[in-house]
This record gives C-alpha cells, structure tokens and sequence, in this order.
C-alpha cells in the first residue's frame, strides 16, 4: 500500500469518529424534529401528517410572531451594545495595559465565565430588584424619588445579557488586536494620521473579522438562551426559546415547538450566512 493510501486511510480513521457523533446526535436528531414539525396536536394526541400548518400558525399568530421579533430585537440591542463596549475595553488592554498586568486584567475578564449561568442571572435579579444595590443607590443620591422597576422588564435582560457577552467579545477582539504589526500604525501616522484616524480607518478595518466572529457568537448564544429572559424578563415579553419551552411545558404541543426551533434553527443559519465573510477571514 502506497504512502498516499495509508494517510487517507488514517485521515478516514480519525474523521469517522466525529462524523458518527455528528449523525447520532445532530443529524438523527434534527431530522426528527423536522418530520415531527409537520405533524399537528389532536386534543393530547400527536397525528404525524406532511403538511406546514404549524409554520404557517407562527408567521399568522400574533403571539408566536411577536415572540420571534422579541428575540431579534433584543439580540441586536445586545450584540451592538456589546461590541461598543467591547472594543475600547480591548483596545485599551491591547495597547495601554502594561504587559506585566496583562494577564490579570484578561484574567478578570474571564471571571464571569467561571459563575454559574443560573447563579449569575439570579444575581443581577438581586440586584435589579426595587431593593437591590441599583435602587438603593440611586434613591440614596436622591436621584430618585422611589424605587422603579427594572425586573421583569427587557432592559433587565439586556443588561444581564450583556454583562456576560462583552467579556466573551472583548477576548475575540482582543485576540485580533495583539496579531496586528504596530507598523500599520506608524506608517498611518508617518502619514500625518492622528491617533483618532489611526484607529478608525486602520485598526478598526483590520480588526472586523474578530469583531464579527464575536459578534456572531454573541448572537447565537444570545437568540437560543432561555434562562437569562426567563429570570431577568420575566413573561411579560416572551423570547422564542421561551416559546418554545411554553409549547412543551404546559401544552404538550411537541410539533409546535418542534417547527419553532427549526426557525430559530434558520434564523441562525441566515446569521452565519450573513457574517460567513469575515469569518472566514478570520479562519485565514
């Protein structure tokens, strides 16, 4: 057997593992779901049938099309808010923090992902509550006459949410900030660039694909979760996982939720297809 054969053989040998994982728990799975989708619920009975009812209910109900608008807009308030706030925090650890403190910055940056995801919602439902530290601290200025309320409502969601992504955006970020050449700065300013030009039409083009590779995760993450909206958002405005949960919970209604997740499923696609540019440069 020649070299060339051997090393197909072993490239087939390491890949198929993988490959099985990926048929068992993924694709079986998600074939399953999809055959499910088009069935419908009778009473508590579950008839399988070929026909797209449930996705025609989700875009002509009113409740589950504003449930998947709900979604979408808080997952672009928190994925821009995030990126805003992420890339000066990057920028500043890349090139103001002394190499000396580095780690320990980029090491408090990383401190939100050793909490517990439960834990770290219900923390910030302690501290948004009318007698939490932000109320009692604004009333205490006298900025406030009473405490309002921030709980159950979606800028609770959006905050809980962003606490935990612009960490996750700043180490994406951070990671295409320390591979650039300081000489793309200095000929910019050799140019008679300022520092502000500098960062705008240099540093910030070259950095985009690791803000959209953050910026996609953070939309992932962020339109599936189910848990932040849900202690933090209470159900005054439901999320489409929520729905989701709501269809299997309380209703039993397995191909409704199942036509639901392939939308949030396609959704998700549309994202990557819309972001697949720069994040395949970031690959390169």
């Amino acid at each position: 057997m020649s070299i060339e054969a051997q090393e197909k053989r072993q490239g087939v040998a390491l890949v198929t593992p993988a490959l099985l994982w990926t048929l068992v728990f993924f694709a079986v799975p998600f074939g399953a779901m999809a055959l499910m989708s088009l069935a419908h619920l009778e009473g508590r009975e579950i008839v399988q049938g070929h026909d797209l009812g449930n996705y025609l209910r989700i875009f002509t109900d009113p409740s589950l099309r504003r449930g998947i608008f709900v979604s979408l807009e808080i997952t672009a308030t928190v994925t821009v808010i995030s990126v805003l706030l992420a890339w000066p925090l990057a920028w500043i650890i890349a090139t103001r923090v002394p190499q000396r403190w580095r780690r320990m910055v980029l090491l408090l940056a990383v401190l939100p992902f050793w909490t517990s995801y439960v834990v770290r919602s219900y923390s910030w439902a302690l501290v948004l509550g009318e007698k939490g530290v932000v109320m009692n601290a604004l009333v205490g200025l006298g900025l406030l006459a009473e405490p309002v309320q921030i709980m159950a409502t979606r800028a609770a969601t959006v905050t809980g949410f962003v606490h935990f992504f612009v960490m996750l955006l700043t180490l994406t970020i951070y990671s295409n900030l320390i591979q650039l050449s300081p000489n793309y700065a200095r000929a910019a300013q050799d140019l008679g660039a300022s520092q502000w030009q500098v960062i705008r039409l240099v540093i910030l083009p070259l950095t985009l694909p690791g803000v959209m590779t953050g910026a996609f995760l953070t939309f992932v993450l962020c339109i599936g979760d189910y848990i932040t909206p849900q202690i933090l958002g209470g159900n005054n405005e439901l999320t489409l996982p929520q729905l989701i949960m709501l269809q299997l919970g309380r209703r039993g209604d397995y191909p409704m939720a199942s036509a639901l997740s392939i939308v949030l499923m396609a959704i998700v696609t549309l994202a990557y297809a819309a972001s697949a540019r720069w994040l395949k440069m970031e690959r390169v």
